[in-house]
């Protein structure tokens, strides 16, 4: 399994604030991937880079009644961690959903975990506040950050998106020349 050797000597901390991970063999991840796919509350998606595969992300939560999705699930490799492709992933992943008619589009993450609500406030996300003992994994009890952007707030972040990823934006080198400013 390619995803495997992606994450094999990724450090354990990739897996920290997620409910399963870190793996043992190609096997292991093979058959958290084969439940995900499963899920039917769960649309995963891998990323490739180059026709590589360095991640998954999956829609979960998804109530079309009311209009809302969440991202969650988000495995990036340290290869694609920080990267102009981890933008752009979740740029994809996001803009389908108000594609598709979403009106919110959540996100939720261990409070505990700097990284990724550093990485939602980046990306336009908002903050709603924390929900206390929200879930229990790995032997501990977690309080969730809850985040979100609605459809009236989409079409500024959007236009955020499109202009930092414009080729202009990036150096011959790769490197950007503006941050990502979202509203």
């Amino acid at each position: 399994m390619p995803l495997y050797h992606v994450f094999k000597h990724a450090p354990d901390s990739v897996w920290t604030y997620l409910p399963w991970g870190p793996f043992l063999d190609a096997a292991e991840l093979g058959q958290t991937i084969e439940a995900i796919n499963e899920n039917p509350e769960w649309q995963p998606y891998a990323v490739l880079v180059d026709t590589v595969v360095v991640g998954f992300f999956s829609y979960l939560r998804i109530n079309a009644r009311a209009g809302s999705i969440e991202v969650g699930g988000v495995v990036f490799s340290p290869e694609l961690q920080r990267t102009r492709a981890s933008t752009e992933a979740q740029y994809l992943l996001m803009k389908n959903a108000f594609d598709l008619g979403y009106r919110r589009y959540e996100w939720k993450c261990d409070d505990l975990n700097g990284p990724s609500r550093t990485a939602a406030e980046r990306l336009g996300f908002s903050y709603e506040g924390t929900f206390k003992k929200a879930t229990h994994y790995k032997g501990r009890s977690r309080d969730t950050a809850w985040y979100a952007i609605t459809d009236d707030e989409w079409p500024a972040v959007d236009t955020a998106f499109r202009t930092w990823l414009a080729p202009e934006n990036f150096n011959p080198d790769g490197t950007q020349r503006n941050r990502l400013e979202t509203p």
